[in-house]
């Protein structure tokens, strides 16, 4: 029964998420402030795009079978992951900063950038039913946001633009090296937990069948 309720969250989540990003574009497609060679450059943008992916086809699957597979177990690792820095990021270091260019409506980056994240931990910690990870996901895990950091990187000087002030090499090399190392870290130690909780929860459930 759990199963099935955590199943329907995530339907719930992901649909929502789809829904939020749909009502950004069209606010600022409406105002004439669309660049989509801003607003999808957001590591918030396209974490949330998969976000929609990873909850629909995992509420999907766990109303249908008993257990995920390591494939949708480190796919959700990866979700849980890239929520939980962007909820840190935004809230630590870009929240109450001066907005630049256009401020549309405010709900959907408290969706994005707290409640989903927040549901995304819940649904790590208490969800059952998921496949016992290697320690190799972390791979997965760290591959997309060092992708996402190289290609901004070498984006940001000919495009003249850079999502985050934090990284905008502008403030110093130092600076940018430190930030990227200490997300990067942080990346891992997030992977690392994630992958300890599926095997105690594996434990557990040895135990309570013994």
């Amino acid at each position: 029964m759990a199963r099935k309720v955590f199943g329907a969250l995530r339907l719930a989540a992901g649909i929502t998420v789809f829904v939020t990003l749909a009502f950004q574009i069209q606010d600022e497609v409406a105002h004439n402030a669309m660049i989509p060679g801003h607003y999808f450059a957001y590591f918030t943008i396209q974490s949330s795009m998969i976000n929609v992916v990873v909850l629909i086809a995992g509420g999907a699957y766990a109303l249908s079978h008993a257990r995920d597979t390591v494939l949708l177990s480190t796919l959700q690792q990866s979700a849980f992951c890239y929520a939980i820095v962007t909820a840190a990021v935004y809230n630590l270091l870009l929240r109450g900063l001066p907005p630049t260019g256009y401020v549309g409506i405010q709900w959907p980056n408290e969706v994005l950038h707290v409640w989903i994240p927040i549901l995304l931990f819940l649904d790590w910690i208490f969800g059952p039913g998921r496949a016992r990870l290697p320690f190799r996901s972390l791979w997965v895990v760290v591959s997309y946001p060092l992708a996402w950091a190289a290609f901004t990187l070498v984006r940001g000087p000919s495009y003249g633009w850079y999502p985050y002030p934090f990284i905008d090499p502008v403030h110093g090399i130092p600076s940018l090296v430190g930030y990227i190392g200490g997300l990067a870290i942080f990346f891992v130690v997030l992977g690392l937990l994630a992958i300890l909780r599926t095997r105690l929860a594996i434990s557990e459930r040895r135990q309570r069948l013994a």
